[in-house]
């Protein structure tokens, strides 16, 4: 029986290095039979955790309404968790940082989201693995917090321009995390 499986993707460039490495990934998982939600946070509207702490007291997610409480189901039901993103600045972009920060509103609303499965598949421009830290690092801090299981971590260094990612395996390493569900 196939998973459910959230991805959730940070780029806001759609033709961009780690928009293909997503797509091999989907199109693996799909072909082994799990069913997938796909989310670009770059394409909706996201604002930051206020620390109101007031997460579910609602009936929503977010005290804050906005598309944060259209992913945060699916996340809940979830059984993989896939988060997609080039490194901007060393770090997470903006448009998939919210979404992680607010993570927290399922610690703080009680809700038991424990033992999910995830993966982390990343690019960045330079050649150095070591820039990807700036993801790599807060992802695994922000999975052992909540308690999920990593199945793996893509990541791929020297790309920038649209398409770069065809000179390297990194759409195929996206394409094998599917083996590992």
């Amino acid at each position: 029986m196939g998973k459910k499986i959230v991805v959730i993707t940070g780029s806001p460039r759609k033709n961009g290095n780690s928009f293909a490495m997503t797509d091999a990934f989907i199109k693996a998982a799909q072909a082994k039979g799990h069913v997938v939600a796909r989310f670009d946070a770059a394409m909706h509207k996201l604002g930051g955790c206020h620390a109101c702490e007031t997460c579910f007291q609602t009936g929503k997610p977010c005290s804050f309404d906005d598309d944060f409480n259209k992913f945060a189901p699916a996340i809940l039901e979830a059984d993989v968790v896939v988060f997609t993103t080039p490194v901007y600045w060393y770090s997470f972009p903006a448009q998939i940082k919210s979404v992680i920060d607010r993570l927290y509103s399922f610690c703080v609303g009680g809700k038991n989201i424990a033992g999910k499965e995830c993966a982390l598949i990343t690019c960045c421009e330079e050649n150095d693995v070591s820039v990807m830290d700036g993801v790599r690092i807060p992802y695994e801090r922000t999975i052992t917090l909540l308690k999920w299981k990593s199945v793996g971590e893509v990541l791929v260094p020297g790309v920038l321009s649209e398409g770069d990612i065809e000179n390297t395996d990194g759409c195929q390493e996206a394409a094998a995390l599917a083996d590992k569900l």
